[in-house]
């Protein structure tokens, strides 16, 4: 299970205010913290950056890699600054990723940086038409981007397919086709393919005590149905990734092995 670190957000007030005034310490800290909480990769989410873009995500790039021997997940719709990062990625610590390419023609570019720098992309399974209905749309969805990416010339073992997690909140019927579509990507190639979700968003709008409990739970049926990664706090997560890894039969089973 890829982990990869979500709380290098523009959303955050903490971190927003380090991205603009270029204050490394609050980033390098959160960065390291994913590291040591068991984050396999850290997201730079830098939102829309449609002003300054290419300068702050290589900022937030070698921000990150001076601490944290980690690959890095691009994290914007600005296609210049995803390539401005790719550009000064170290590659030493594994390959970037970028967030993401869609079924919107405006997100097909994406997939020329995947396919020119070698990196992982998330295909998130939505585009102009609106929100799929269900598990099965979203699973159309996703091998119309698979077909564009070996279009683009992106081997399929770099695609990462997202079914787009909803509010539990607002959506309530989505979590289940969510977790059924997890299982129906992987059944759309041999080797499986790949899958990803961002957990938070099932979250969403609800109250704090819940949210955690909301994340895992949800998260425990994704890993069940073969999850592949997930964009996700790793504090929160890392004891149900090794406990569900001894409940399949993935590890050996130690009385220490939450420690492991």
């Amino acid at each position: 299970m890829l982990i990869i670190g979500e709380k290098l957000s523009i959303m955050a007030k903490t971190v927003r205010e380090a991205m603009m005034n270029k204050d490394k310490g609050p980033i390098q800290d959160i960065a390291t913290t994913q590291q040591k909480a068991g984050a396999g990769m850290i997201d730079a989410n830098i939102g829309p950056a449609e002003d300054g873009g290419e300068s702050l995500m290589e900022w937030m790039v070698s921000t990150i890699q001076e601490v944290v021997h980690l690959p890095v997940c691009l994290d914007t719709t600005n296609y210049n600054a995803v390539e401005a990062g790719l550009k000064i990625h170290n590659n030493e610590w594994g390959r970037p990723m970028i967030n993401s390419t869609s079924n919107d023609p405006e997100r097909f570019p994406m997939l020329e940086l995947a396919a020119k720098y070698n990196a992982k992309i998330i295909g998130l399974t939505v585009g102009k038409g609106g929100l799929p209905a269900d598990a099965e749309e979203r699973t159309a969805i996703a091998a119309e981007i698979m077909g564009r990416a070996m279009e683009y010339g992106v081997p399929l073992e770099n695609l990462y397919l997202d079914p787009l997690v909803l509010q539990i909140a607002t959506s309530q019927d989505h979590a289940l086709k969510v977790i059924k579509a997890i299982k129906m990507f992987q059944e759309l190639n041999d080797p499986a393919m790949k899958t990803v979700v961002g957990l938070s968003n099932v979250s969403n709008g609800c109250p704090k005590q819940l949210r955690p409990i909301l994340n895992n739970y949800f998260f425990s049926l994704l890993m069940y149905e073969g999850l592949t990664a997930v964009i996700a706090d790793p504090h929160e997560i890392t004891t149900t990734v090794k406990t569900i890894n001894v409940i399949l039969g993935k590890t050996l089973y130690a009385h220490s092995y939450l420690e492991m």
